[in-house]
């Protein structure tokens, strides 16, 4: 048994689908070998996202009858507003509908043709928003050896980031920390790290914003695992990353414990003012955003619960004890676990398939089939890079799998499951295929992308 309990009782339910094994691959082909393109009707259990997928609590439930649906000014943004600068010290909020939308509005005010976006890792909404911009992203994530433990992989590499800042800090407009590192394994930032970059910043002119979309998981992680924080409040730790940055914009459909929502928060007034402009142009009114009051409600609430110790001790103990399973089911799981997935590097499992074959694809999909169960490609599929010759993608640096947790979604029985399904894919991984790319957009292309078997 597990060395935690779930630190809340469940109130409602939903059905669960248990499609046949012959429904399984009908709806697969169907969507053309793409789990992003397969109904939810036809999964059993999706670890897909940890992204607007929460269950909500009572307490948000009961605040979505407090909304103010006032067009301006509503009281409903009155309080997030109050939460959100109490939580990150950041005098201009505002909300937007959900964290690419920000991310899309403050990148596309900070860049220019030809500038440079520094990251730990750019998640891939991020990158095209640089891109958008006529930017270069440009990520120089830690250096951790294969198999080898990393506590804070979610870091940025000092070393070559000194380096770029020499050579090229007359491009550079910003650096953007991704906390935790979704792309690299869900693994923490330190704040030894953050104060690193800020210094390294600060010498040379460039503004530093935080991804903090999972930033409570992120100050979690530091409590337990960094020198000097142990024994502080994940609120406490929290507060010290933000106030080392200029600002920040999240996805509140992860830490903000809601089915939709985000926010920028930032220190300039001036970038603030412009922000709400494109807010107006783009989302909606400035104390909306996009969302209905009620959505506000929820979130600000959500923002108090989700700074809990105890809520988030179960969050990273879950992942933990989900980890060690997989990997007593013979998969290759990125160690230590972070809070919200658990990384299997499915390039080192199906060694045999090479990264223009997708790898990480076949065993995603192998996973579909022999269970219903749904997880994220993180591999070439995602972060490849199309050749401009026309010849292979250029791959990605990992070939990851992400099994991602849904909040307060699912009992250790589903993920008990999960690990059997996998246990069953491990058992046969020399004989999976790979697949190849038949149709694709030019951005985000997992989302809309058909496939094909290569065999």
């Amino acid at each position: 048994m597990p060395p935690f309990m779930e630190p809340f009782r469940i109130k409602s339910v939903e059905p669960i689908p248990f499609p046949t094994a012959g429904e399984r691959r009908d709806a697969l082909v169907a969507a053309g070998w793409n789990l992003f393109r397969v109904p939810a009707g036809a999964i059993t259990i999706d670890l897909l996202t940890d992204s607007g997928t929460a269950a909500m609590s009572a307490a948000q439930w009961s605040a979505l009858m407090r909304g103010d649906e006032s067009y301006a000014g509503a009281r409903s943004f009155d309080r997030f507003e109050s939460v959100v600068r109490d939580l990150t010290g950041y005098p201009e909020v505002l909300p937007v509908h959900q964290g690419r939308a920000a991310e899309r509005i403050v990148l596309g005010l900070l860049l220019r043709p030809g500038d440079i976006s520094v990251s730990n890792t750019h998640f891939d909404s991020t990158r095209a928003s640089v891109e958008a911009a006529g930017a270069q992203a440009v990520d120089l994530p830690v250096p951790i050896a294969r198999g080898e433990p990393a506590p804070f992989g979610g870091d940025i590499d000092l070393d070559r980031l000194r380096d770029l800042l020499r050579r090229s800090a007359d491009r550079v407009r910003c650096v953007v920390l991704t906390i935790t590192n979704n792309a690299g394994g869900g693994q923490p930032v330190s704040v030894r790290n953050v104060k690193a970059t800020r210094q390294l910043c600060d010498e040379h002119g460039v503004l530093l914003y935080l991804d903090a979309s999972r930033f409570a998981e992120n100050a979690y992680l530091v409590t337990e695992r960094e020198e000097g924080y142990q024994g502080r409040t994940p609120r406490e730790v929290a507060r010290v990353v933000f106030d080392l940055a200029d600002g920040c914009w999240a996805s509140l459909k992860k830490d903000g414990m809601a089915n939709i929502g985000g926010l920028i928060a930032l220190r300039d007034a001036g970038l603030a003012r412009r922000a709400r402009e494109q807010l107006i142009a783009f989302e909606g009114f400035p104390t909306y955003g996009g969302l209905a009051g009620r959505d506000l409600e929820a979130l600000a609430q959500g923002l108090l619960e989700v700074i809990e110790p105890d809520y988030l001790r179960y969050r990273a103990e879950c992942a933990r004890w989900f980890g060690e399973q997989l990997g007593l089911a013979g998969l290759p799981v990125l160690q230590p676990t972070g809070c919200h997935a658990v990384y299997v590097d499915a390039g080192e499992m199906l060694s045999h398939i090479p990264p223009h074959e997708l790898p990480a694809t076949a065993f995603g999909n192998a996973l579909y089939l022999a269970g219903g169960v749904r997880v994220t490609e993180l591999g070439t599929l995602v972060f490849g890079r199309r050749d401009p010759d026309g010849g292979p993608d250029v791959p990605a640096p990992r070939e990851l799998v992400r099994f991602t947790l849904p909040r307060r979604v699912y009992t250790l029985s589903h993920l008990e499951y999960v690990v059997d399904v996998a246990e069953t894919v491990s058992s046969k991984a020399g004989r999976l295929t790979g697949y190849r790319i038949v149709e694709q957009a030019g951005a985000l292309r997992q989302f809309t992308a058909v496939l094909r078997p290569a065999a």
